[in-house]
């Protein structure tokens, strides 16, 4: 078979890829300038290094691999990165709370996101294989479980903001296969309660200042075991009612009530596992003003940022809430930030733009192709982005809660950098080969 020639490539998002990388190191490099004009940071350099080789590992993936290989090797890549996820937990190096790094000597390599790109592959191989009987409920929970594995052992680090990005990366990915909306509705329900009711004892202390009336058979664990107890034999009653009568509405009250057992419980293990400052972030998303020099920092200054830059910015390096050091994390969580007070509006609009190319002609390629791994292995990549860019843009803005999410191609990072890059690298694969 002839090879795919360069000019076959789509050189939309590859030209708004390098221009996001580019765009990255420059306000990386400005991010460790200081008021006095002292470059104080040697990121911007490990960003040049980490940017050039994945454009290489880049443009290698596009034109010395076939992507319909990585279907034969899904199960092997998976199972890899799930391997390290393991060894991370025992060897890993900590960084801002979270044991998800392995050393590597001056560097270090973060095993959660590369494994997005494994669980991407495996789930796309399970749903290709299984499209006629995608809509089962077996075969969903299947998926699900390819999802769950590695984001139980991200939140083990305890890495919640990496492992959220897996929800959407599952949800985007099923629908497009085709399962039933039931059962990824049940999944979005379940989850919108399980969040309020892991937060509402610091809702209750930090924002309404008492307690809410019943409240306390969600929280206290005696009254939660009884209520999980009579939610229990209701569903029980109404299995035993559907399979008797063959009544429909008995499916939608089991239906119905299995959200709220799965959501108490849930709730009751997020307590569990996630920490203070991370039940802390959604308190001050809703109101950064309960704790302005602690939690709510992050988004008051961030917030103060962006809307200081403007129309056209104050000028490249001329930024006073990075250059004061007022931003905390701002060459990776915050760097859009930066970008808005030196370029404004106009340069938000720039990177708006970038992304939204690659967005949509990522979605033109799953379009026209019609293998079934590629358009979910597309579709999932896609997500992937998708939710990058608008969960860190709205966090900087105030309107997402703060998760510790990276902005794909522009946060300082090579582990996040080569994610987006062998992303990006599989989509071209996809589209010079979708005639194939």
């Amino acid at each position: 078979m002839k090879s795919p020639s360069f000019f076959e490539i789509d050189i939309w998002i590859l030209l708004s890829t390098i221009s996001l990388v580019v765009i990255g190191i420059l306000f990386i490099y400005s991010s460790g300038i200081t008021s006095q004009r002292i470059v104080v940071s040697d990121e911007y350099i490990k960003q040049i290094i980490w940017g050039s080789v994945g454009l290489i590992v880049l443009i290698c993936i596009v034109f010395l691999l076939d992507y319909s290989r990585l279907q034969d090797w899904a199960e092997y890549i998976y199972i890899f990165f799930i391997f390290l996820l393991l060894i991370t937990l025992f060897i890993g190096k900590v960084v801002h709370g979270a044991k998800s790094w392995i050393p590597f000597f001056v560097f270090g390599i973060q095993p959660s996101e590369f494994a997005k790109i494994s669980t991407i592959l495996l789930l796309a191989k399970h749903l290709a294989r299984n499209e006629e009987r995608v809509q089962r409920i077996t075969e969903f929970l299947k998926g699900l479980g390819i999802v769950l594995f590695p984001v139980f052992l991200i939140l083990m680090q305890p890495d919640l903001g990496t492992a959220l990005v897996y929800i959407p990366i599952f949800l985007i990915m099923t629908y497009v296969a085709g399962c039933k909306k039931r059962h990824i509705l049940f999944f979005l329900l379940t989850g919108i309660p399980l969040i309020i009711l892991s937060v509402l004892p610091a809702w209750e202390n930090y924002m309404n200042g008492k307690k809410i009336p019943f409240s306390s058979i969600f929280i206290e664990t005696d009254l939660v075991k009884y209520t999980i107890s009579a939610l229990v034999l209701i569903l029980a009653l109404a299995l035993l009612g559907y399979y008797v009568f063959k009544k429909k509405y008995y499916y939608w009250i089991v239906y119905s009530v299995s959200i709220l057992v799965f959501s108490i419980t849930g709730s009751m293990g997020a307590r569990f596992l996630l920490k203070e400052y991370q039940i802390m972030r959604l308190i001050v998303f809703l109101n950064p003003g309960v704790d302005p020099r602690g939690a709510g920092w992050n988004i008051i200054q961030s917030i103060t940022a962006v809307g200081s830059g403007g129309l056209f910015g104050k000028g490249f390096l001329q930024g006073t809430q990075s250059q004061y050091r007022f931003l905390p994390q701002q060459s990776t969580d915050f760097i859009f930030s930066i970008i808005a007070e030196e370029w404004g509006f106009i340069g938000g609009m720039l990177v708006f733009t970038l992304f939204l190319i690659i967005m949509l002609r990522g979605l033109a390629i799953i379009l026209s192709t019609k293998d079934p791994f590629a358009i979910y292995t597309g579709a999932g990549i896609i997500g992937m982005i998708f939710f990058h860019f608008i969960v860190n843009i709205g966090m900087t803005m105030g309107i997402m809660p703060i998760t510790g999410i990276p902005l794909f191609f522009l946060s300082y990072g090579g582990s996040s950098l080569w994610t987006a890059l062998i992303g990006i690298g599989i989509l071209l694969n996809i589209n010079m080969r979708k005639y194939r």
